[in-house]
């Protein structure tokens, strides 16, 4: 493997992560919308999503995206990681750890107290990747969603 860059995304990469998204949605096995439809997401985030990629040369190997939260801990900022993704043909190269390294460098960066995340509790090896950069699972949270009906329910009052 060649250098690989982990920086921001720039419009430039937009056609080729929505690309990786489409192939990550296939991964997970769940709906993905039109490849248009993503290029449009990317081309109008909303204010304070930071999305890492990892570049090979001309080729988007992974990415990371992450948006402020607020508040945090004392009352300062945090970073939450939605989403950290890599290439089926680039795994287990080190860029998830290095797109880690570089999220918890900016979230240090920008003055955040916390990087906070999801993961599958029923995939052992993401939880040991996951604890071997230091993390430590939070017993104590449960993880809520309303979507769909229950989310349209919930915005009517019902």
């Amino acid at each position: 493997m060649n250098e690989v860059a982990i920086r921001l995304l720039q419009p430039a990469d937009h056609a080729a992560l929505a690309a990786l998204m489409v192939e990550m949605q296939g991964h997970y096995a769940v709906p993905c919308p039109p490849l248009a439809e993503i290029r449009a997401g990317l081309a109008d985030l909303p204010a304070g999503v930071e999305i890492l990629v990892a570049v090979e040369g001309k080729a988007l190997l992974g990415f990371a995206s992450a948006c402020n939260l607020y508040p945090g801990p004392g009352l300062k900022t945090g970073f939450f990681l939605k989403e950290i993704y890599v290439a089926d043909a680039a795994r287990g190269q080190g860029l998830g750890r290095a797109l880690m390294t570089a999220l918890a460098r900016l979230a240090v960066e920008r003055g955040h107290r916390r990087l906070d995340w999801t993961a599958d509790a029923d995939d052992p090896a993401l939880l040991r990747f996951y604890e071997s950069l230091g993390a430590v699972a939070q017993t104590k949270k449960v993880f809520y969603r309303l979507t769909g009906a229950a989310l349209d329910a919930a915005a009517e009052g019902k």
